[in-house]
């Protein structure tokens, strides 16, 4: 009894041990995801586009193995016979029976068949002797995966019951058994992917996106997503589902690869083909540059020969206008150009306005001045003209006395008698002189 809590005391320690040593697989954080390459696809408008995403590796074509996947294996190695060699015991599929390797083991060495529900793969060995004596390993594979984990154990006989214990030496565990007894040697790790086998075929999938020019990778569009199982999920709208297909038969073969047909400039874009086996963490990815140019037509070679003779014309052949093709430049540079010689010319013209106006004022302001002289006239001089005037003393002389009742009649007497201005033509004599 003291023996056997020993050794589910050294089991216990050896789970906690066991942890340690597993290896974390790939998933989206990991740096193991990474883009597998880059290509750039070009094709001519109207023709068929083939995206290449092809994946041969293990991990994405054995579906077909089930669940042969995980397994378990012991190995010894011993130098008992003085050959320093590693020996298979047995092994185990997690679909499958127990496979013992020499004849003398039958019976006596086995594992429990509950290994990959239970998470236990310890060995036990009946009636050790010994021949046992040696480093055991036990190996754990996951091929779909990718996934190997090994526990190894130092196993040494004694005869003496008093010296069987178990200690650690620093890499791993040693047990020193009684000959002749039974011994367990512990292998236990409850990790899911090792006792719960899922559904691989849900957690294996490939999906492609599109990211149409200037549309990031965290806003592209989803294509199609195909599962292992068979499920296929097509986005978009009917025309894009019925263009971009992947064959049925991708995972059987390993080829993933995109058609697009009839392509068209809207087709331009970034594609990237996703392959992720969520179960397992494994994540690939590929990116697709696509373009569309435009067909090149075919150009008609005309010989010409050295005679004079005009080629016959071919009825079939329409022959049209001569079209004189005007490249016109859309950079900025010509629009800032053009723009600047528009805000010249109007620069110019207000200032042509302004001077005109300005030129306007001053003479305003000056007034016009008139040369009364002209050349070919005759110079006129007014002394030269006689004034008849009347002799107006003798109306001075007189005395004209009247009596008046006050001033006011006196004054209106006195204007009556103011004899008016005469009047004198002058013009009328400058024109009979001038006429001369």
């Amino acid at each position: 009894m003291e023996l056997l809590a020993k050794l589910l005391l050294w089991q216990l320690l050896l789970q906690q041990s066991s942890v340690c040593l597993y290896t974390v697989p790939a998933d989206a954080s990991n740096p193991e995801s990474v883009v597998v390459s880059v290509l750039n696809i070009s094709g001519t408008l109207g023709s068929q586009a083939v995206l290449p995403c092809k994946s041969y590796r293990m991990v994405w074509t054995q579906d077909r193995l089930n669940d042969r996947q995980r397994v378990v294996h012991w190995d010894v190695y011993s130098n008992y016979y003085g050959d320093n060699k590693t020996e298979r015991l047995c092994d185990m599929y997690s679909a499958g029976d127990q496979r013992i390797y020499r004849s003398y083991n039958q019976g006596r060495i086995f594992m429990p068949q509950n290994a990959f529900i239970d998470g236990n793969f310890s060995l036990v060995i009946k009636d050790v002797a010994e021949s046992d004596e040696g480093t055991y390993s036990c190996n754990l594979h996951h091929h779909y995966c990718h996934l190997y984990e090994t526990v190894k154990i130092q196993l040494a006989i004694t005869k003496n019951a008093e010296d069987a214990h178990q200690y650690w030496d620093g890499e791993k565990p040693v047990i020193v058994a009684l000959e002749g007894s039974t011994t367990m040697l512990p292998c236990v790790n409850r990790k899911q992917i090792w006792t719960e086998r899922h559904s691989e075929e849900e957690q294996q999938v490939v999906h492609w996106d599109r990211q149409p020019p200037g549309v990031p990778h965290d806003r592209a569009d989803r294509l199609i997503d195909l599962y292992a199982s068979g499920e296929r999920r097509s986005y978009g709208p009917l025309f894009i589902r019925q263009k971009m297909n992947i064959t049925n038969t991708a995972f059987a073969v390993g080829d993933f690869s995109l058609r697009i047909s009839e392509l068209e400039s809207a087709d331009e874009g970034t594609y990237s083909c996703h392959l992720h086996h969520h179960y397992c963490g494994l994540h690939e990815r590929r990116i697709y540059q696509v373009f569309v140019t435009e067909p090149v037509r075919e150009k008609k070679v005309v010989n010409l020969t050295t005679h004079n003779i005009a080629p016959a014309v071919d009825p079939n052949v329409v022959r049209g206008h001569n079209v004189i093709n005007v490249i016109i430049p859309e950079s900025r540079v010509h629009f800032f150009q053009q723009l600047g010689y528009i805000l010249a010319t109007l620069l110019l013209f207000i200032v042509l306005l302004i001077i005109v106006v300005l030129v306007t004022r001053k003479r305003r302001q000056r007034g016009y001045e008139y040369n009364v002289k002209k050349y070919g006239e005759k110079d006129v001089n007014l002394k030269e003209f006689t004034v008849d005037t009347t002799d107006l003393t003798q109306y001075k002389s007189e005395d004209i006395r009247l009596d008046y009742k006050n001033n006011i009649l006196k004054e209106k007497a006195e204007q009556a008698r103011s004899f008016p201005a005469k009047n004198i033509d002058l013009d009328r004599d400058f024109r009979k002189e001038y006429c001369k």
